[in-house]
């Protein structure tokens, strides 16, 4: 008798402490996503759209979770701004708040909150700032494009944060986190494992960066993320490929297609499960070599830090991604 109430008030006990900060820990990244779009929202102006601020925040956001040489900002804004653009160059306080002395010295922090103080450190101060400093060359895309060379003086950069601005722009969210399994997980067999870092023959001794998904032949092959189609076509190596950039500055690349989807192009914004191609075996030759090995998809997955970009093994997300997708397909 005692083992039978004893064991049920177990699994509640367990569910009650589980359960509850599985819903927590949604509601309160939900929040997140809530404040953050309603600070965008706060300070965008006739000439710097929320998707703009948007954009660069979370480019912001990504490189500090990839860089050691970048402290990570815990707030609900990612964007800092350096000490001498903050207050000025030639302003003996890398700490100064006061708009007047801050002006003086032709730093260009602001007070956005009109606390009568411009603080770095604060999530409106810092938005109206990066929003006025963007107004100040114009409305259109060139002038934004001006803007952040202005910045950060750096090509790459200023791609990856207008890929985002597009994304959010189309979407009107910044919840772009879905993720799917590259292939259909139902209806079609495949199979894969762990191989990066595997030696290669083909085209000169290298490493595998990626993940071999074996499957049919024409089994179609879908976008994983969000993003932007920024390559297409054919690759000495990976055959005909396609790459997507996402918000997340991580650049997808699905490579040794059969084909193309026809609809699809270069500039085209994806989302999890549009239709990229099907899987083939095409590469290692000449444009349209094919045949020379079982037909699989090579999904890799690549980083940009800000400086440079790296593969990194899109294995364990595609073994989370293959059971969220069976799991939302039930």
């Amino acid at each position: 008798m005692v083992r039978k109430i004893f064991l049920p008030l177990c699994l509640a006990i367990v569910c009650f402490y589980i359960f509850p900060t599985y819903v927590n820990a949604k509601e309160t990244k939900e929040n997140v996503y809530q404040e953050r779009m309603n600070l965008y929202k706060s300070y965008e102006t006739p000439f710097v759209p929320w998707y703009r601020l948007a954009a660069v925040d979370q480019y912001e956001r990504n490189i500090q979770e990839v860089r050691k040489d970048i402290p990570k900002r815990e707030s609900i804004i990612a964007i800092q701004f350096s000490p001498e653009f903050w207050v000025g160059e030639l302003n003996p306080n890398e700490e100064d708040t006061s708009p007047f002395s801050i002006g003086y010295f032709g730093g260009k922090g602001l007070d956005g909150n009109g606390d009568g103080k411009a603080d770095r450190n604060h999530d409106q101060d810092i938005l109206y700032t990066m929003a006025t400093y963007l107004s100040e060359f114009g409305p259109s895309e060139e002038d934004f494009k001006t803007a952040l060379w202005e910045y950060y003086k750096d090509e790459k950069i200023i791609n990856q944060i207008i890929t985002i601005q597009i994304l959010y722009k189309h979407f009107n969210s910044i919840e772009l986190d879905k993720h799917i399994f590259p292939l259909p997980v139902r209806g079609y067999n495949y199979s894969y494992k762990g191989t990066w870092g595997a030696s290669r023959g083909w085209g000169g001794r290298r490493i595998h960066e990626g993940t071999d998904i074996f499957a049919g032949y024409g089994t179609p092959v879908l976008s994983t993320s969000y993003g932007v189609v920024e390559v297409m076509g054919w690759n000495q190596f990976g055959g005909w490929r396609v790459g997507i950039r996402d918000n997340q500055n991580t650049y997808h690349y699905y490579a040794h297609l059969a084909y193309f989807n026809k609809d699809l192009k270069v500039g085209d914004i994806v989302e999890p499960g549009t239709i990229l191609g099907a899987v083939g075996s095409s590469g290692y030759g000449k444009e349209g070599t094919s045949g020379k090995f079982p037909p699989h998809l090579h999904y890799g997955m690549y980083k940009f830090n800000g400086r440079t970009e790296w593969a990194f093994d899109p294995y364990p997300h595609l073994l989370q991604w293959e059971k969220q997708t069976k799991k939302g397909q039930k």
